[in-house]
């Protein structure tokens, strides 16, 4: 089969090599979409330790297919079912893990991080995963496409749910690619007034041409918000961008009884960031952080796809071929567009 493999910093080879085949209680997606992702942007720039020359790997986390085939002892699925792959997978017996939290497992694994993933023709799903249910079966309604999107989205639903956004809340999202998008969508879904800030005016135009609904804010951030919101602030803040100074920023932005969601991780070397606590303690702030997703968030925004409460087909804005990865990535990296989508 064909598959893209990351060999070291910047260096993806698109070659033939062996198509696996499932083991014990496995199971052989034949790829039909599969999503390039901030993640494997930053992997491919920086640099993963362990993949190296001697050790590469096989990136795409974000996937969705066909079943191809069953290990032996698979139950409950069958050839050519249509799925969508909940890339994360916990070792199941940690304290995270029985709370229902495998995504945060010490010794987690995922399809495309850790372990071959989706850039390929062919992908195998471990038997932890296929027990644990992380394949899931889509809806004859749902697109590949939009199967294998639902994996940001299901993370976007994680910071979602810990900022506890209520009907009439006004609601700050920073970073307008697609996941601040998405985060977009589930705040009106929540029924919040949504400010969208970013300094691209084209990446502001297209989110407000996808959802009307959002107040776009371009320039000054705080300078617009407080104009918006009659010197109010935000009740709920979501960082969207990997930018220190905007971690900074929404903590001054946060209104009284705030909350602040820091979703955006920032690289390394900048931190740590400088947070002005006096604001936190004296405006009674939450702040948190979220990052990944479970597989009970993965199925539920599987199913705002399923009944129509979430259309994220537009957030799809290029397909490419395999052997044009290297397109989809450049565009991801120079933020051209939204969703870059590998189909097979």
């Amino acid at each position: 089969m064909l598959a893209a493999r990351m060999f070291g910093k910047n260096d993806i080879r698109v070659q033939e090599v062996p198509t696996p085949t499932p083991g014990r209680g496995e199971i052989l997606i034949k790829v039909r979409s599969a999503a390039v992702c901030g993640t494997d942007i930053r992997m491919i720039t920086n640099g993963v330790a362990g993949i190296d020359e001697e050790h590469p790997r096989i990136l795409g986390h974000e996937i969705a297919g066909v079943i191809e085939a069953l290990g032996e002892n698979v139950s409950g699925y069958s050839v050519g079912q249509r799925v969508a792959i909940a890339p994360n997978m916990g070792c199941g017996i940690c304290e995270p893990c029985i709370r229902g939290n495998g995504h945060l497992c010490p010794d987690y694994k995922a399809l495309g991080i850790n372990l071959d993933g989706g850039f390929a023709e062919y992908c195998v799903v471990p038997e932890i995963a296929v027990r644990g249910g992380n394949v899931c079966i889509l809806d004859d309604g749902v697109s590949f496409d939009d199967g294998a999107v639902n994996e940001p989205l299901s993370c976007v639903c994680n910071g979602f749910e810990h900022a506890d956004i209520r009907p009439g809340d006004r609601v700050l999202i920073i970073g307008a690619g697609p996941i601040g998008i998405m985060h977009c969508a589930l705040a009106l879904m929540a029924g919040g007034v949504v400010y969208l800030s970013d300094i691209s005016k084209d990446r502001l135009d297209s989110a407000k041409a996808i959802y009307p609904k959002i107040n776009t804010l371009f320039g000054d951030t705080k300078q617009e918000l407080m104009k918006a919101t009659n010197g109010y602030g935000a009740d709920a803040i979501i960082t969207a961008c990997p930018v220190p100074a905007v971690q900074s920023l929404a903590v001054e932005l946060a209104a009284l009884g705030g909350r602040v969601i820091f979703f955006g991780g920032i690289p390394a070397d900048k931190e740590p960031v400088g947070i002005n606590t006096n604001l936190v303690h004296y405006k009674q702030l939450i702040l948190s952080g979220t990052t990944r997703a479970s597989l009970a968030q993965y199925r539920k925004t599987l199913n705002y796809i399923s009944s129509g409460v979430l259309d994220i087909s537009p957030l799809v804005t290029a397909h490419f071929e395999l052997k044009d990865i290297k397109s989809a990535i450049d565009l991801a990296k120079n933020g051209v567009g939204l969703k870059n989508v590998l189909t097979f």
